[in-house]
């Protein structure tokens, strides 16, 4: 039960689990959640994605939603939870996925691109060219250099968006 990143991950029916899990901690440590406390997730839709048959599957529900469903299903989590924002949401060449997903709840949510644009200034470019995100996630030695890492931060703030640090997956725990 622990995660690929040494975080617990307790065995659940359905993915709703995880959420209710959560709202129930922030309750029993005397918060609120949505005034509080905030939820942000990072699914890693590209590890759901069937490029073969271009379908997300969801293998706890049973279910294989198109690209439109799977933006249905995060718009219907954010509008029932207090959910601020979402990385990976969709796969990362999902592209006209991403545009829906912003389009459709994008004034709301922060949408993180991270396997979508991998600290990679072009494919920013091309996200902000498309509206495809508003938000990247910002990882110093997935690009390959400072410089190209500067110039990814760079290029988010000049379209507005917001620029999220992160450290490398896989690192130690």
């Amino acid at each position: 039960l622990v995660g690929d990143e040494g975080g617990y991950a307790p065995a659940l029916k359905a993915n709703v689990e995880a959420v209710e899990v959560i709202l129930e901690a922030i309750q029993k440590a005397g918060f609120k959640a949505g005034e509080q406390v905030a939820i942000a997730l990072d699914p890693a839709a590209s590890e759901l994605y069937d490029s073969e048959t271009k379908l997300y599957n969801l293998r706890r529900e049973g279910k294989q939603l198109t690209s439109e469903q799977m933006v249905e299903f995060w718009v219907n989590w954010a509008t029932q939870y207090p959910i601020v924002s979402i990385e990976d949401g969709l796969a990362e060449d999902d592209w006209s996925g991403w545009q829906l997903f912003v389009k459709e709840i994008g004034h709301k949510l922060q949408i993180v691109g991270d396997d979508l644009l991998v600290t990679n200034p072009e494919r920013i470019r091309r996200a902000i060219s498309m509206n495809a995100a508003n938000s990247v996630l910002i990882k110093l030695n997935q690009i390959g250099s400072l410089t190209e890492t500067l110039e990814a931060i760079e290029t988010t703030h000049r379209a507005g968006w917001t620029a999220v640090t992160s450290h490398r997956s896989g690192e130690t725990e």
